[in-house]
């Protein structure tokens, strides 16, 4: 396992085995390429540190997952067939618009514990952070108590995030990929934890749902007793399933 510059030092990937590359493996937000190690091990593949994280510098602007996909698909020169894509999390975001933009470039795709679909309607915050944001925004309250305020009310993820990508996480969050779903060509393999309390099973049944109304090719396979990060706790199931789809 090694660590190579790709799009002129925009993205740093984990690369794995030896020969040209079979796999594509994206990971989820706060986390790294080497999350891939224990599935990828022996195979050839690149599992990136997605822009803004690890070793990759951060995005110049505001990207959702569709400026990502366009980031990561100058890796798509590297291979000389359609690579397996797996994205986990917030990778699986970014796989589904990259398979959809660019489906004769784009194997099987295995997409888990990502929230592709909204499974309900968020909820709006709090009146009092309502009231707080409104006198934020007219000068009576500082920005630097409002920042108090969102590292409060905020996610795990949101409190740690900084800047451009603080940003970026606010976009993302926000953002539905039906449409995308419906354009992909690939064969998709849903692998989900049964446990997975951060993006439930009933998302992926949801987006299979969608995949299946637009005539595709879905695979929904649950881990009995596995959470949200199936790459770190289930990787030997992560391999049977890139193995399984493997030409």
């Amino acid at each position: 396992m090694a660590l190579r510059s790709f799009v002129d030092g925009a993205v740093f990937a984990e690369v794995f085995g030896e020969g040209p590359p079979r796999v594509l493996a994206l990971h989820g937000w706060g986390r790294r390429g080497a999350d891939f190690k224990n599935s990828l091990m022996g195979i050839s593949a690149f599992a990136p540190d997605l822009p803004g994280f690890g070793a990759s510098p951060p995005p110049a602007d505001v990207i959702g997952a569709e400026g990502y996909a366009d980031i990561l698909s100058e890796m798509l020169s590297e291979f000389d067939r359609p690579p397996v894509l797996i994205g986990h999390s917030f990778g699986g975001r970014i796989a589904v618009c990259l398979a959809a933009r660019r489906p004769d470039e784009i194997g099987p795709v295995i997409l888990t514990g990502a929230p592709i679909v909204r499974s309900r309607v968020g909820r709006r915050p709090r009146i009092s952070y309502r009231i707080v944001r409104s006198l934020n925004r007219i000068g009576i309250v500082s920005d630097r108590r409002m920042e108090s305020l969102r590292r409060r009310s905020g996610s795990d993820d949101y409190r740690s995030a900084t800047g451009v990508m603080r940003d970026i996480l606010v976009k993302v969050v926000n953002e539905s990929y039906e449409p995308q779903l419906r354009d992909m060509q690939s064969r998709v393999v849903l692998l989900w934890g049964q446990l997975d309390d951060e993006v439930p099973v009933s998302v992926a049944e949801m987006t299979a749902g969608v995949i299946e109304q637009a005539d595709g090719d879905v695979d929904l396979r649950v881990l009995e007793g596995v959470g949200h990060h199936v790459p770190i706790e289930a990787p030997e199931e992560l391999r049977k399933a890139i193995e399984s789809v493997m030409e």
